[in-house]
């Protein structure tokens, strides 16, 4: 949808918020508490579909505004696998209201969705009947495990093992996998645990339980808390080749792009302000890719930019449009020719190519390294590793060693996947087809 006047993004508020206030009429005579006057339940909600075929679930989410916070949601939908196909997001700079229209997997954990998401949304209370934010304190740092295990080698072992730490909420932050000439593993993996639980027994207990479910023969399994000496200690190695960084890590793409990088299709970024009195309109047509939304909110987060009206929208044959209307931190249009060229820049550069992904020799040895840039709040993209490992299960590829690390190349960090493949008798898969089926599953096209 491209507005052709002011009007539209009135339009936008209007439609968004007399559908919120409809909803809350139907709830008035609930004796949940309130805050706010909006029902704690009801900062998320989430609507499954209504009629049989139809797969797409409504998730609305109304709460104090921040700046990044579309980012943050975005971010939390994509890592429960979920694809957003619509979204609609409305705000006066105080309080916003954002719908997404999702679809995904048949197992997605709706509670725990719901939960993570009002997690994220900012807290607020009521004095007297005037709103005010409650300061946020910064969020102590998850403790981190080290979860190691010995066991016989096969073909997608390191997949079965992300799949099921994905499935518990652990996040993997850094792994090392060494294969003895025997054909055993000894795998490391840094954890750290988003139910804050693997302190516990219990929760020890069953994630083990869990991993012995698909370990049947492992020799020893166990997790630990470890100190940051050894997280330091940790680190992937921070050296990587010249030749490695001028070819997966060019951020500057060329006009046109050359031959045998692996992107997206074009993308059409125009910046517009005549259109509206208060904001910059931003409008993207491109290609629709997994996280597509979330690489547009994390770009504007990153550049500290304000969303107050948008819309996202699929079209046929996977383009999508994306209508936003922008601006700065302190409230104003982006007018300097050169903020508008660094931002539709850093845009067209994301949505060309979100990820990184190479096959390249490490001496006589092949290594596939993926690489995604990491927000400048630290987080890094979820999945990657899980969709790499996946990839490679699928091409019968087994994984001699893996490392996770970060690096800052040209000012900016990225999240770099080192993964040293199994050549065994002789790779028989062409790097090409390896860089292609890595590609199309990072980006949802497999």
């Amino acid at each position: 949808m491209y507005f052709t006047d002011v009007s539209s993004v009135d339009s936008i508020m209007i439609e968004c918020f007399s559908e919120h206030n409809h909803h809350h009429q139907n709830n008035n005579n609930s004796n949940k508490n309130k805050v706010m006057g909006i029902l704690q339940d009801d900062v998320v909600l989430i609507r499954q579909p209504e009629k049989e075929g139809d797969p797409t679930t409504v998730i609305t989410v109304n709460c104090p505004d921040k700046t990044g916070l579309g980012c943050d949601l975005c971010r939390i939908i994509l890592l429960f696998g979920l694809s957003i196909v619509r979204a609609d997001v409305s705000t006066d700079g105080k309080w916003c209201y954002i719908v997404f229209w999702v679809v995904g997997k048949q197992k997605t954990k709706w509670s725990l969705l719901k939960k993570r998401l009002v997690a994220a949304c900012p807290t607020c209370s009521s004095a007297s009947g005037i709103s005010y934010y409650r300061s946020d304190q910064p969020p102590k740092p998850p403790d981190v495990f080290l979860l190691k295990f010995c066991c016989h080698n096969r073909k997608g072992l390191l997949h079965d093992v992300t799949e099921v730490l994905c499935e518990l909420e652990i996040i993997i932050h850094k792994v090392k996998v060494s294969t003895t000439p025997e054909g055993k593993v000894m795998d490391l993996f840094f954890i750290t645990d988003t139910r804050e639980l693997l302190h516990t027994k219990k929760r020890k207990d069953d994630t083990i339980e869990n991993l012995t479910d698909i370990l049947n023969d492992a020799i020893t399994i166990d997790i630990e808390l470890v100190g940051p000496e050894v997280t330091a200690c940790s680190q992937a190695s921070s050296f990587l080749p010249t030749a490695i960084t001028e070819d997966v890590f060019n951020l500057e793409l060329p006009a046109l792009v050359r031959n045998g990088t692996l992107t997206s299709n074009s993308v059409s970024i125009s910046m517009d302000n005549l259109l509206s009195p208060a904001h910059t309109l931003v409008q993207i047509m491109c290609q629709d890719h997994k996280g597509l939304l979330y690489d547009i909110m994390r770009t504007l987060k990153d550049f500290n930019i304000k969303i107050s009206y948008g819309r996202f929208t699929t079209k046929p044959r996977g383009k999508c449009e994306i209508d936003l209307f922008i601006m700065q931190a302190d409230g104003k249009k982006i007018v300097d020719p050169n903020k508008q060229s660094s931002l539709s820049t850093r845009l067209r550069s994301e949505l060309l190519r979100p990820l990184r992904v190479a096959v390249v020799s490490r001496g006589p040895d092949t290594e596939l390294l993926v690489a995604n840039p990491v927000e400048l709040s630290g987080n890094g993209r979820p999945l990657v590793f899980y969709d790499i490992t996946l990839a490679l299960k699928m091409l019968g590829i087994c994984i001699f060693s893996a490392e996770i690390g970060r690096h800052v190349i040209s000012d900016r960090e990225f999240e770099v996947y080192r993964i040293l493949l199994d050549e065994g008798e002789g790779l028989s898969v062409p790097r090409n087809k390896i860089e292609e089926r890595v590609w199309k599953l990072l980006m949802g096209w497999e």
